[in-house]
């Protein structure tokens, strides 16, 4: 056979073997609504806003509970442990995440945002590097209520952590903090004002610099709570800001934000 008729064979074999493993949008579809859920406690953890797995590790999954620390498994659910309880000075879990990078290395923000009346504050942000067995407290103490934690892609040090602070009354260290050695020191690097918190954290999965923030205007008492207030979606880039999706009214109960991270 000539060359080039057998580097054509080779391409259709792979090209083959690409579409035989890739499934489509419809079989996995299919596959999904086959799966059922199915309870694997533990049974006296009460309620979890925080669960986090790695693809490297299968089977090994950990959640944090809103008043019962961190636990962790490694058999998908079989058993679970308490991993928290030596070291934790608070109890309720907020975020947890996994280091891309290196699946020993995790990330515990303590305090939830799913502001009730009767929620626990954290204090601050956690962290180990031998997959739950020691942790180090790594700052943020005045945060105490964390909703979200991302860690970028190759580097398990640098992490970005939102925080709705005290939502209680109006509180400074509500917004985006982040660090680049693992936890050592922070820099807020978005803050709207003292009434509006940190949520939801995603990166760019194309490129780790660009990291997008939901922020939330909100407040809770004893006896009622005020959610939303004025904001507008911006994009950051190179220093310079600009609004995005056509958002001009500077108005809508919640603030989107896009920047792209010099580091």
């Amino acid at each position: 056979m000539k060359p080039a008729a057998v580097c054509l064979a080779f391409i259709l074999l792979a090209t083959n073997l690409v579409a035989q493993s890739t499934p489509t949008t419809a079989e996995l579809d299919i596959a999904f609504r086959a799966m059922q859920f199915r309870n694997i406690g533990p049974f006296r953890a009460g309620r979890s806003l925080a669960v986090a797995g790695h693809p490297d590790l299968r089977s090994t999954y950990y959640f944090g509970a809103t008043g019962g620390g961190v636990w962790k498994t490694e058999d998908g659910g079989e058993t679970w442990r308490a991993v928290s309880d030596t070291t934790f000075t608070s109890s309720s879990v907020g975020a947890i995440t996994i280091a891309p990078s290196d699946p020993n290395v995790v990330y515990v923000g303590m305090g939830e945002t799913d502001i009730r009346g009767n929620i626990s504050p954290g204090d601050g942000m956690y962290r180990t590097t031998d997959g739950g067995n020691t942790w180090q407290h790594i700052g943020l103490k005045d945060a105490q209520m964390i909703a979200d934690i991302i860690v970028h892609p190759d580097d398990a040090d640098v992490v970005l952590v939102s925080s709705m602070g005290n939502v209680f009354t109006a509180d400074a260290e509500r917004g985006i903090f982040k660090s680049t050695d693992g936890g050592k020191n922070w820099r807020k690097v978005l803050f709207r004002n003292d009434s509006t918190g940190g949520m939801t954290l995603k990166m760019d999965p194309n490129n780790p610099r660009i990291v997008y923030a939901s922020l939330w205007q909100a407040y809770r008492n004893a006896y009622s709570m005020s959610s939303g207030g004025k904001g507008i979606r911006t994009l950051q880039e190179h220093g310079r800001r600009r609004d995005v999706e056509g958002d001009h009214s500077q108005s809508g109960n919640a603030k989107g934000i896009a920047w792209e991270d010099q580091r």
